[in-house]
């Protein structure tokens, strides 16, 4: 059969038989097992060396979808965080019960901004989301860094998630001047800021730019770090409705125009969404050479 792409990777007829075999010679084995088997026999890892276990799990599930193999069935409910259900939504009257955070930025100095890498870190992230962002939040998937921001009393203030960016923006992929194959290379050197959420008891003039200015200074390291990748720019997608983006421009951040108000599902023009803003931040100099290389 002539070669398919799945899931980034370009599949042989060898590639599908291999597979096939590993599914036939062990049909006790669970999707797990397999996933990571496979990405041991190709060596699928991301540039730290992790195998891409989910990425391979992905592209199984897309292949049963086609009919080119058949899985065993899933022998529990995942337990992923991004697969349960929420938290239960709080009153608001609980949230603004909290002793409010009202004191000027430089009182609460030096606000740290500490990378949310256990599972109860990640969980408070999660919860606060749930809870009080207007989007909600089921849980990160691929690539993604988590910040809680607390100030010098150890008060929580604010979350972040940083994730995968978006897969094709006229406006952005015009500011950096790269093609559709460099988009589809080099697209894991961006980052999306996917959740910004400062806890409502907390009123604090300028907090959220300087939040973002401690963000731009170590995102890519802490990307380098989890990933083995750099990223070289932050995009971020604001509701115009809801925010004027003050605290973007503030933190240098730069507006590149905005959505039309409608989604790749949208094929009957009947569909509307909240338009948005698309602000960007380069983390480097240099960083279109670093997105397009070539």
């Amino acid at each position: 059969m002539e070669a398919i792409h799945v899931q980034g990777r370009t599949l042989s007829g060898d590639d599908l038989r291999q597979l096939r075999a590993l599914l036939a010679q062990h049909p006790d084995w669970h999707r797990t097992a397999l996933s990571v088997r496979l990405c041991q026999l190709w060596n699928w890892r991301n540039a730290a060396g992790q195998l891409k276990d989910m990425a391979a799990r992905t592209l199984l599930l897309k292949l049963a979808a086609l009919g080119l193999i058949e899985l065993p069935p899933p022998r529990r409910r995942t337990r992923r965080p991004c697969a349960q259900a929420p938290p239960p939504v709080q009153e608001p009257g609980l949230a603004l019960s909290r002793a409010p955070v009202q004191d000027p930025l430089g009182r609460l100095q030096p606000i740290h901004l500490e990378l949310a890498d256990t599972r109860p870190k990640r969980e408070q992230v999660r919860q606060w989301l749930a809870q009080f962002h207007y989007r909600g939040f089921h849980g990160p998937v691929g690539e993604n860094v988590q910040y809680l921001a607390t100030d010098r009393h150890g008060r929580e203030l604010a979350v972040m998630v940083f994730g995968a960016a978006a897969w094709k923006v006229a406006d952005r992929d015009r500011f950096i001047g790269w093609s559709q194959e460099q988009r589809a290379e080099q697209l894991g050197g961006i980052a999306n800021q996917q959740r910004f959420l400062i806890l409502p008891w907390v009123r604090v003039a300028h907090l959220g730019s300087h939040l973002l200015v401690l963000a731009a200074r170590r995102l890519s390291d802490d990307w380098q770090n989890r990933y083995g990748h750099r990223v070289w720019l932050m995009e971020s997608f604001v509701e115009r409705e809801r925010f004027a983006g003050t605290s973007y421009r503030a933190a240098g951040w730069l507006c590149l125009g905005q959505t039309t108000g409608r989604t790749r599902q949208d094929r009957q023009h009947t569909l509307r969404v909240a338009v948005k803003a698309l602000w960007v931040k380069p983390l480097h100099p240099d960083f279109r050479k670093r997105l397009n290389p070539s």
